[in-house]
Parts: structure tokens; sequence; C-alpha cells
């Protein structure tokens, strides 16, 4: 089984998958020239693909989502306005207060317990501007799918009148689409109509559709070469980058349509593990996440040691709440086995 450690299944995310011999070959094979100054080949070709895919006029590849998303709030934000994020977001939890360390952007804070933000919430985030006490909110971030609430998939119908008031009040539209084609396959609808939603949208290739490094932000062509200059004062200019872009372009011209299978091995993973008693949160349209909460009172560590030594490796989002991951480096037929080494590893506690 081509790049696997059988010894150890690594459930913590999807960011651990290794590139194929696809990709190696690719890489390794790559035209390149400076994408600094625009002239690396396969870079191009790999954001015109991805601004394809998702409806938008031109990308912009970075080197990881962090960046994108960090890129996008720049572009849209100037110092001392705000972004409206969720509470529970990735930009707003896990990218290292970037946007106000950075770029001096205050975060508007909402309720997105269930994926998504509610149109009244979104509206008290947006005061009077006029009013020289409030912060003048620029910007709506979403998320999708959304980690924090085990994976979930947004309708391109669920998000729609979030996006129509955000213009209404004069806000642009980011979207953390680190997973988007996670919720496109699931929900069988085309990328593009998340694309067509929003001004800007970042989507990782290093997770589910692994590829080993990399992220597109898309946008229209005058949002895209005011994001790549923010590009450059981050210290993300690349130069000869064609050689992780190859690896990019196998991810989205073969690897999207077989994240379902990755849905698949979750849904069975769920159903053995609630057979054998253990407390799965429910999650409406589940994606490659599983989220299980502990026995009260466990110690975090002694159950990841206790799980590491039956061969499986699993993530923390919080302290009683256990996540895995699946994805393409964890075959069908490991999923059995995985299940008995968790339910082992919860009753040794």
């Amino acid at each position: 089984m081509e790049g696997w450690d059988v010894s150890v299944w690594d459930l913590r995310s999807d960011t651990v998958t290794k590139p194929c011999d696809e990709m190696r070959r690719a890489m390794a094979e790559a035209v390149v020239g400076d994408d600094v100054y625009e002239e690396d080949p396969t870079v191009r070709e790999l954001e015109a693909l991805g601004a394809r895919l998702l409806g938008k006029e031109a990308a912009l590849f970075v080197a990881s989502g962090t960046m994108g998303n960090l890129i996008a709030l720049l572009t849209h934000c100037g110092r001392g306005q705000g972004a409206v994020v969720g509470a529970r977001s990735h930009i707003y939890n896990y990218e290292g207060g970037g946007m106000a360390a950075l770029g001096g952007v205050m975060p508007l804070v909402v309720d997105d317990g269930t994926g998504l933000p509610s149109t009244e919430d979104l509206l008290g985030a947006c005061r009077d501007a006029s009013n020289v006490h409030f912060v003048e909110a620029r910007l709506l971030c979403l998320e999708n799918t959304h980690n924090a609430s085990g994976g979930r998939a947004a309708s391109p119908e669920a998000m729609e009148p979030l996006c129509a008031l955000a213009r209404e009040k004069g806000l642009s539209v980011h979207l953390d689409g680190a997973r988007v084609f996670n919720a496109a396959v699931a929900l069988g609808v085309d990328a593009c109509r998340y694309g067509a939603l929003v001004d800007s949208v970042q989507i990782c290739l290093s997770k589910g559709l692994g590829a080993p490094v990399g992220s597109l932000l898309c946008g229209d062509g005058t949002f895209v070469r005011e994001a790549r200059k923010w590009r450059k004062r981050l210290g993300g200019g690349m130069r000869q980058a064609g050689v992780l872009a190859a690896a990019g372009l196998v991810a989205l011209r073969s690897r999207i349509d077989r994240l379902a299978e990755d849905h698949e091995k979750a849904r069975r993973l769920s159903l053995l593990l609630r057979r054998e008693g253990l407390d799965l949160l429910d999650i409406p349209d589940a994606t490659n996440m599983i989220y299980f909460r502990l026995p009260r009172g466990t110690e975090p560590h002694r159950f990841v040691d206790l799980c590491r030594n039956e061969g499986v490796l699993v993530g923390f989002p919080a302290r009683d709440l256990v996540r895995l991951v699946t994805h393409l480096d964890l075959p069908e037929e490991a999923v059995d086995d995985v299940a008995r080494s968790l339910v082992k590893a919860v009753r040794a506690l």
C-alpha cells in the first residue's frame, strides 16, 4: 500500500496524507519558471484550473490555507475595520490571530455553532458605521465544511441569505473553503455554486485532495491582483513553485470525486463505534469527520497514549472530545481494525 505505514493509522487530520507516485512524478517533471515574475507555467495552469472550478476569474497559489485566508482578510479590510467571523471558525481560533497581529483587523464574533451564523447575528454585527464608537464591518467570513461543528457541509441555499444580507449591508464575503470540495461532493452540487455566492474563496490542496503543499485563493481579477501584493508583503512569493503546483494539478484533476470514499469510510466507522456504545456527536450533513465524547473524568493524554499503543492516532479539538478524520491514506479495509482499536482503548480507561 503506497506510502502507508500500516503499523499506525493516523486519523488526526486529513493533512497527514502523503503525495502519491503520480504526484511525485508530476513534481519531478514539472516545467517551471519564476512565479514572482508570474512566469511559472505550471503555477499559471493550476491557478487557471482552480479559478475555473470555483467559477472565478482568477486565482493565486499560496503556501497554506492560513496564508490564503489572511491574504483575503488583508485585501478586503483596512486597519481598524471589522471582519465578521464565527466563534468556532478556523480563522478566529486556529490561525494565530494573524488578522489582528498583521492586519489590524477587528474580529466581530458571532455564533456559528451549527456551522453558519444566523442572519440576526450577522445583522447585529453590522453596526452603524457613521457612529464613531463602532467598528465598521467590511467582511463576512464563512467556513464550509465547518471543522468545529464536525465537518458539517452547508448547502448553497443555506449560505445564500447570509451572503445576500452581507452585500445589502456593504460587506464583501470570503469563504474559507479549505474543504469546500468535501461539501460539494457530499451534497451533490457543483463547487461553482459556492464560488458564485462569495467574493473570494480559499481552497486547500493539502487536505483530502492529497497534495503535499498549498492552497488557492480565488476571486475576480482586481481582487487577485491586490492579493498578489499582499502575498509578496507576507513573504509568500515563491520562485520555481511549479514543482509544488504540479501536485496540486493532480489533486484537482483526479482527487475531487474520490472524496466520497472518505465520507463513506467516516460513515462506516461511525456506525461501528455507535454499535459499541461510544458517545458520538450527531452531525447533520457529515463529511469525513467523526467526533465522540470520552467518559467523564478521562485524562485526554492517557487516551491518546492508549490509542497510540493500539496503532491509531487521534485528535483532540476539546478536552472531552475526540476527532477522527478519514482520508485517502486510510484504506477501506482498515476501517474495521481502527474501530476495534478505538473501542479497546476506550474500554481500557
